[in-house]
């Protein structure tokens, strides 16, 4: 029973085509994270939402004009990756291009499921295409059920969309944290990223070059992708030390939504997350940052905060940082 629906977005057929296939556009619209590699046969993999990712092999790439690939969920037994056939057909129109999404191979039960989905994100598509980003997608800001893995999705989400709105001459700029410019954050961040997820055997190409959006966002993507793929038993090696791996998955949310704080109150920009987002990386920070563990990342000692503040403002208070809004 396929899903079929048609929208038009003010691009040209090029552009469009860029929206609806790129990494750096996709995450505007629909994806927290995406890995593609955009020629027949090739792989892709879109973490839609947190806890959630779509996979499949691209069948057919008309660059401009039409892209067909195999669609279905990790982890999803009943419709596995590349199990159903995604078609987008690009139609050039007045006032832009019509976009034909036709999603064939589903039961009646998966096609009203996709339906709500695609829905969804072909609306994020059609105000993407009209201010260039689509803003916070509220399916991805509150996973449920939370953990330390689809906690990282969520935050990552936050991050990036904070640098998105950093340009090269805010890269000098001082942020809260007194040794860090946002260019030196960055680059501690993109460490935190490499040594975080090749405790979950992940590797990277880093490119210090790029906008830093896509830069956090190239290395995160295999981060997190590594650490779906080898999941939170046990422990693992950080540097010298085992740490179990609830830890050293927990940090990268620690790291992800603190530092997002700490870039937009350098670049006066804001920071979007859910309270219970929020709540949940806070519990982790109580967990994990301990006395020393504070020492060894250079986090000055808690700010008292208002016990009614909400939960991102206790966070920054409990990293150290005196917690003005940063927008």
């Amino acid at each position: 029973m396929p899903f079929d629906k048609t929208v038009v977005v003010p691009l040209d057929p090029d552009a469009t085509f860029d929206l609806v296939t790129r990494p750096d556009r996709l995450r505007r619209w629909q994806t927290v994270a995406a890995r593609v590699d955009l020629q027949a046969g090739g792989e892709y993999r879109w973490t839609v939402v947190p806890g959630h990712s779509a996979a499949g092999t691209f069948r057919e790439v008309v660059p401009g004009k039409r892209v067909v690939f195999g669609w279905g969920w990790e982890g999803d037994d009943e419709l596995p990756p590349g199990s159903s056939t995604v078609t987008v057909t690009l139609t050039p129109t007045a006032g832009g291009t019509e976009v034909r999404l036709v999603h064939d191979g589903l039961n009646a039960e998966q096609a009203a499921r996709h339906a709500e989905g695609w829905n969804h994100y072909l609306d994020r598509l059609v105000a993407a295409a009209q201010t260039s980003d689509a803003g916070p997608d509220d399916w991805a800001a509150a996973p449920d059920p939370l953990d330390e893995l689809s906690s990282a999705e969520a935050t990552l989400a936050v991050v990036q969309r904070v640098l998105r709105g950093v340009t090269a001459e805010d890269m000098p700029r001082q942020t809260p944290c007194t040794e860090f410019t946002v260019s030196q954050l960055a680059d501690h961040l993109a460490g935190s990223i490499t040594a975080l997820g090749g405790a979950a055997g992940a590797t990277f190409d880093d490119d210090p070059g790029k906008p830093v959006e896509a830069r956090i966002a190239d290395l995160a993507q295999p981060a997190l992708e590594a650490w779906r793929t080898r999941g939170l038993d046990g422990t693992v090696t950080l540097g010298p030390n085992n740490a179990p791996a609830t830890v050293a998955a927990g940090i990268l949310s620690i790291e992800f939504l603190i530092h997002a704080w700490d870039f937009a109150a350098a670049t006066e920009g804001d920071v979007t997350v859910s309270e219970p987002l929020a709540e949940y990386v806070l519990a982790l920070a109580h967990k994990i940052i301990s006395p020393e563990g504070r020492k060894a990342v250079e986090f000055d000692d808690p700010v008292t905060a208002p016990h009614t503040s909400d939960a991102v403002t206790r966070l920054i208070a409990y990293s150290g940082r005196h917690p003005v809004p940063a927008a």
